[in-house]
């Protein structure tokens, strides 16, 4: 009598928001380090779970490709597929991009990046979380995911690159839409993708001291196009997982004593904090993906030419294979997939931005705001329905009321 074959997992549903933890764990009892799913409309795909067949894919662009022309599920994907946003088909951005044309891409990229001057970026950070707290401060309660966390990181990201600070609501919106792939995730990626295009016609026509001048005047022949599909990348990539690696850190320093003292003004906890979400609650659970470009087997699968291979990199985080002792992989330990890895990885510039505004929002709420409580249980907090992105709904708290700052300048 032979055992049944389980049945691929459907890459949605309710236990992405409860136990995601425990979902990787039981499709790696089953299934191994990589697991056959299916994505929206029973489109087939491989979640690669295993920390070292994760690190391999990523190793070798060759074999496991980034260029989405190679699916071969094409032919069943219809024009309003709620995933192509995620899933593009000739999108000219850098993650798209293969070869030397991609590390050209990256450069421009880290270039632009990396001429923001750190000082200023900490200024603009401190400034707006100043604003959004000002806004909240005298009620005594507050959902700091929908009234800072969200708010704050694209009001930072649109002012490095160019935009007025008036239309960062309108892009938040826009970039959570697309993300979270459901509806309205094409209307979101339109609106980001009118703005962007505005943004660049003005700089075009009026240079700036700002992200998207740079990219502008890369050296290396990047059209209009190409630097809006980037700055679109980088907006997105930047924001979402930068606000739930707020909401994520400040969910563990509220319901968690080890880091107590944190609440009290202490800034070693906080970032232990942060580096511990990146290793156990990372923003960014899944992502989409590489392209077999040719016959292969991976963690004992065979990976047929052209499949899709997604990113588990919560999954790839938690394998116990590698996690046999988690103490000494968490702390100062950096070893995470959180940004991803090898050449398709989030650029160190980026990863450095993304941390300087989610440290100096932690650090900005508890000066301001030193007495602030959860006013839920910790098992009452529920998480956004994505398997891409490991967000807080919202994050409920109470604190003493106290004046805003801009009453008093």
């Amino acid at each position: 009598m032979t055992c049944p074959i389980p049945a691929p997992v459907p890459l949605s549903g309710p236990r992405f928001q409860t136990e995601p933890n425990e979902l990787y764990r039981d499709m790696r009892r089953d299934h191994g380090a990589v697991a056959p799913v299916v994505l929206d409309g029973d489109v087939p795909a491989w979640l690669v779970l295993g920390y070292r067949e994760l690190h391999q894919v990523t190793s070798d662009p060759a074999l496991f490709s980034r260029d989405s022309d190679l699916w071969n599920q094409w032919d069943r994907i219809p024009a309003d597929w709620p995933l192509l946003p995620m899933i593009g088909r000739k999108q000219p951005s850098i993650l798209y991009t293969v070869g030397e044309r991609h590390r050209e891409r990256a450069a421009m990229v880290s270039d632009a990046l990396e001429a923001v001057d750190p000082f200023e970026l900490r200024r603009h950070a401190e400034r707006f979380a100043d604003e959004l707290i000002d806004a909240v401060c005298g009620a005594g309660s507050a959902d700091i995911v929908g009234q800072y966390a969200m708010l704050l990181p694209v009001r930072v990201l649109a002012r490095l690159y160019g935009f007025a600070d008036e239309q960062g609501p309108g892009l938040v919106t826009a970039m959570n839409d697309m993300i979270n792939g459901r509806e309205g995730a094409l209307e979101g990626q339109r609106h980001l993708a009118e703005s962007m295009y505005a943004l660049l016609t003005a700089k075009q026509v009026e240079p700036g001291e700002d992200v998207a001048s740079r990219m502008l005047a890369n050296p290396y022949g990047f059209t209009v196009e190409e630097v809006g599909q980037d700055l679109m990348v980088m907006m997105a990539a930047g924001h979402q997982p930068t606000a739930d690696w707020i909401g994520n850190s400040l969910r563990l320093m509220l319901t968690d004593d080890r880091f107590a003292a944190s609440l009290a003004g202490g800034r070693h906890s906080v970032g232990e904090a942060m580096n511990e979400v990146l290793w156990e609650d990372t923003p960014t659970q899944n992502v989409a993906g590489r392209w077999a470009s040719r016959d292969t087997h991976l963690g004992g699968r065979h990976i047929r030419s052209g499949d899709l291979l997604l990113l588990g990199l919560a999954a790839a985080n938690a394998d116990p294979q590698i996690r046999t002792d988690v103490g000494a992989l968490t702390g100062g330990n950096s070893a995470f997939f959180s940004f991803g890895h090898g050449e398709h990885r989030c650029p160190f510039p980026a990863q450095e931005v993304a941390e300087v505004i989610a440290r100096t929002g932690i650090e900005v709420l508890l000066d301001r705001l030193p007495d602030v409580d959860l006013a839920a249980s910790a098992g009452q907090l529920t998480r956004r329905p994505s398997p891409w992105l490991r967000g807080l709904s919202e994050l409920p708290v109470t604190f003493t009321p106290t004046p805003a700052l801009g009453a008093a300048r």
